[in-house]
């Protein structure tokens, strides 16, 4: 069960208290609040006094150290010094992009509209194709020192100990859900053994539909709370999805226009399911660390439950198939 509502971190992030931080970064709130769809953070729209609405950015209490958020905001700023449409935060006093009040820290962005991109057009796939190596060619140049690493030890195995000492594991699934994670970690290491020595390189992270905005000027990224070290092919392979013949299609297109811009490693293509593997575990940990987020519950009532386990071990053995495939073809 969660826990109360008192002990949480967000307990006290109250609207005067939202509009108070705002106003610290020398702007003028017009009263207008409005919460927008986040769960690991809390975002807001505020309306401002003779100007654009604000998205304000609370980061969760204890996730991030400060380095490792204004690493976030360099590597924004970097991108979008090179013309690569991301949306960085605003600075304030100071020049400051990352903020403090009432026990919390939160940045600024300008607020920008869109829509998700048309994953069935070309068009559409070779344009995320040619930005998305635009990103990585500015993310190869250096490090992040205070990210985290994309790797089999942080989603996978860090996932699966959470998962089998958390209460949120049915005890009648738990023997299911043991063997096959144990199994998919293990052909997804086999599959990490197959991509030999990628390059690991700095990522927008989470490069999932959701994240990319189209306007009639195309795309822009936003959010990259997630951002990190990992294998190209990870803000690659959400674009891709249905069968087998469908996702050979979509690789083209993206690597049409990724080639334009960076090298990209054909090795990496061993790494498509053993990433979506990866994934899967992660977010089910995710759902099970922040349960006692009084959000989470709400949000996402099916978790937990005897059908969620079921399904997962369902898709965790069709995965075990997927990873004994040959990798996409690309030419």
């Amino acid at each position: 069960m969660p826990q109360d509502t008192a002990e949480h971190p967000y307990a006290t992030l109250q609207p005067a208290l939202i509009l108070d931080a705002v106003e610290t970064t020398g702007v003028r709130c017009d009263g207008r609040l409005l919460a927008l769809n986040s769960y690991e953070n809390r975002v807001f729209q505020v309306g401002l006094e003779d100007a654009e609405p604000v998205v304000v950015k609370f980061y969760r209490p204890g996730r991030w150290s400060d380095e490792a958020i204004l690493e976030e905001h360099a590597f924004a700023f970097e991108l979008d010094a090179l013309e690569i449409p991301v949306v960085p935060p605003l600075c304030g006093p100071g020049s400051a992009s990352l903020h403090r009040f009432g026990g919390f820290r939160f940045a600024v962005f300008p607020r920008r509209g869109g829509h998700p991109p048309e994953l069935e057009s070309p068009e559409h796939l070779q344009w995320l194709g040619r930005l998305i190596g635009r990103i990585h060619a500015v993310g190869a140049v250096r490090r992040f020192r205070h990210r985290p690493v994309l790797d089999l030890e942080s989603f996978g195995h860090a996932s699966r100990r959470h998962l089998l000492a958390s209460p949120m594991l049915l005890p009648e699934m738990r023997a299911a859900w043991e063997s096959i994670s144990a199994a998919v970690l293990e052909r997804a290491a086999a599959a990490f053994e197959r991509a030999g020595e990628f390059a690991r390189i700095r990522l927008h992270g989470d490069c999932h539909p959701g994240n990319i905005l189209w306007t009639d000027h195309g795309p822009h990224f936003v959010d990259l709370d997630d951002c990190r070290s990992g294998p190209a092919m990870q803000d690659l392979w959400m674009l891709l999805s249905g069968d087998r013949e469908s996702m050979t299609v979509q690789l083209g297109h993206v690597l049409a226009g990724y080639t334009e811009f960076r090298d990209f490693d054909p090795a990496e293509l061993h790494l498509v399911e053993a990433l979506r593997s990866l994934r899967m575990l992660h977010h089910s940990a995710w759902l099970a660390r922040r349960w006692d987020d009084p959000a989470f519950p709400q949000a996402f009532p099916w978790f937990g439950g005897a059908r969620y386990w079921e399904q997962q071990v369902v898709a965790l053995r069709e995965q075990l198939e997927l990873m004994d495939e040959p990798p996409l073809a690309w030419h």
